[in-house]
């Protein structure tokens, strides 16, 4: 908190102080938050179907690594996400890579997972 009880917002930063002055991870705890991703993705019912049916094409088991990946990297360079972001990040995901959509309201629970792992992981580095 900075004086008056203002919150600080990366937003606000200039680009130029950001890249002078801002590690490009906010997130510290790399290899919790890569596990965290990977094993809740590999729960999610849905996707796993999509890979073993290879609604992806031949290449279906690579696509959701590249997903897991993705999600670390959106979820590892902001303390400022929503879980809305991130349901159109999977919502996206899932129609471009496996040229599905699932309406069965796990996109919707993985959104969640995710940003309690965001924030757990994530966010509690950031107020030591």
């Amino acid at each position: 908190m900075g004086a008056g009880g203002k919150t600080f917002n990366a937003h606000v930063l200039s680009a130029t102080y950001h890249h002078k002055h801002v590690r490009p991870m906010a997130c510290e705890e790399d290899s919790d938050l890569r596990r965290g991703i990977g094993e809740l993705l590999s729960r999610w019912g849905g996707l796993q179907m999509a890979v073993k049916n290879k609604w992806g094409g031949h290449d279906s088991l690579e696509k959701s690594q590249e997903l897991a990946h993705d999600l670390f990297h959106l979820l590892s360079q902001t303390n400022v996400i929503t879980v809305d972001e991130i349901e159109s990040f999977l919502h996206e995901s899932l129609l471009l890579s496996f040229n599905t959509e699932m309406e069965d309201g796990s996109i919707e629970e993985v959104a969640e997972q995710l940003m309690i792992l965001h924030e757990e992981i994530c966010l509690r580095g950031s107020h030591h």
